[in-house]
């Protein structure tokens, strides 16, 4: 047993030594390989490096996958910042389209006011409307022309279309507008083509009422009604509206001018007539005639 265990370790020593050597000639041989500079011995290096060296994309895979990630993300921020830009931009948007629609309908009734024809007789003022009385009972509204515009109370107003009531009480920067629709408004009207005269009277209706009118059968829905001068409240021929036919079964005024969307009215200046103090002052002072006697009694003195 000693002489085999002798004889094991004669074998392991030399063959220990050879393997020792074999590996430190090959160290100095890859040595040697990697020192030359020469293009032969590089594309060696490049071909013994790729036959050896393993592929490391799987062990990549993570870190490219949270690169992956993190640009994502960047991404998805830069994408969610646009889109808040982008609805702010919008919101934006809307109200310059208010702002345009709104400037719009404001052009379109300037428009209509420039465009109602009157008699050239008649001057006016154009004047906005602030706000309204907002009471069920009493229909007006307030403009922003006032005494100091020349404005005088029981001036009548204009819409871009038609008649929309009376001046009824002015300050000095402001007018109140007494519509149509008030209770306390009687307008003088004549009913066209029929030519009668009745009295517009406000019962806080949308279409206010013709009362007191002439031969009723003579009219009939659709026909046109004006103004007239009658008392001098207004001036004739202003447009009103067309007669309707009620609910209640009685004869009404569909109003031309836009109740709804009172924004610039027109105030006209409508001057009073000259008033007649004197009765008689421009009639003919009257004579008798004269007998032929006293002609010719006259005739010999």
């Amino acid at each position: 047993m000693a002489r085999d265990r002798q004889t094991d370790e004669d074998y392991v020593g030399p063959i220990r030594r050879l393997l020792i050597g074999v590996l430190l000639l090959v160290l100095a041989g890859t040595f040697i390989v990697w020192r030359i500079d020469s293009p032969r011995v590089e594309r060696f290096r490049a071909a013994v490096i790729d036959r050896v060296v393993p592929n490391m994309d799987w062990a990549l895979a993570p870190v490219t996958g949270l690169i992956n990630l993190v640009a994502d993300f960047q991404s998805y921020q830069g994408l969610a910042q646009q889109n808040a830009d982008l609805r702010r931009e919008l919101q934006q948007m809307k109200a310059w389209k208010e702002a345009a629609l709104q400037l719009e309908q404001e052009n379109a009734k300037l428009r209509d006011l420039n465009n109602v024809r009157l008699d050239p007789q008649l001057t006016y003022v154009t004047g906005v409307v602030l706000t309204d009385s907002g009471s069920p009972f009493r229909q007006s509204v307030l403009l922003n022309i006032g005494s100091r515009d020349g404005i005088i109370d029981g001036w009548p107003v204009m819409d871009g279309i038609g008649l929309v009531g009376r001046i009824a009480g002015v300050g000095q920067e402001t007018s109140r507008v007494i519509l149509l629709t008030d209770t306390s408004s009687r307008v003088p009207i004549l009913v066209q083509p029929s030519g009668r005269h009745a009295i517009l009277a406000g019962d806080n209706a949308l279409d206010p009422l013709i009362d007191f009118l002439e031969d009723p059968d003579l009219v009939r829905p659709g026909d046109r009604v004006i103004s007239v001068s009658d008392g001098g409240v207004f001036p004739a021929d202003l447009l009103v509206g067309q007669v309707v036919l009620g609910p209640d079964r009685r004869l009404r005024v569909r109003l031309a001018a836009d109740y709804e969307r009172l924004e610039f009215l027109r105030v006209l200046r409508n001057q009073p007539r000259e008033a007649i103090s004197d009765q008689g002052g421009l009639l003919t002072p009257f004579t008798s005639p004269q007998s032929p006697a006293e002609q010719d009694g006259g005739g010999n003195g």
